[in-house]
């Protein structure tokens, strides 16, 4: 029994099983999020528009727009500047979103933001 509790302990929390799609956009849709690696560096920000359309920035002023979609319970991202899918299985924890790519990277919900992201146009980018 000491040895079974020990080995909870050591794990960590137990995830709850990845969100479907229908949880994922009611969870995210007209939000902006921000995401962190697991040693809490900044990765990046994220804005959730109707029909699932997403507005990726991982630095200041340069922004990736796109899609996401449902593929076999996972939850994928497609965007203009780079149409290979991104997919992942999101999970909802008492402190938020964590995220596992079919790549391996693993990313954490770190806030909601409360102003909306600043993006260059796109002439400004050429």
């Amino acid at each position: 029994m000491i040895r079974a509790l020990a080995l909870c302990l050591i794990a960590g929390p137990t995830l709850a099983d990845p969100m479907t799609a229908a949880d994922f956009d009611a969870y995210v849709s007209g939000k902006t999020l921000t995401f962190t690696q697991p040693d809490g560096t900044p990765f990046g920000v994220e804005a959730y528009g109707p029909d699932r359309a997403v507005t990726w920035s991982s630095e200041p002023g340069v922004c990736q727009t796109g899609v996401w979609y449902d593929r076999d319970g996972l939850i994928c991202f497609v965007y203009l500047t780079d149409p290979v899918p991104k997919c992942w299985t999101v999970d909802r924890t008492d402190r938020g979103l964590r995220a596992q790519s079919t790549e391996g990277t693993v990313l954490f919900e770190a806030t909601e933001a409360q102003t909306p992201l600043v993006c260059a146009g796109p002439d400004l980018l050429s």
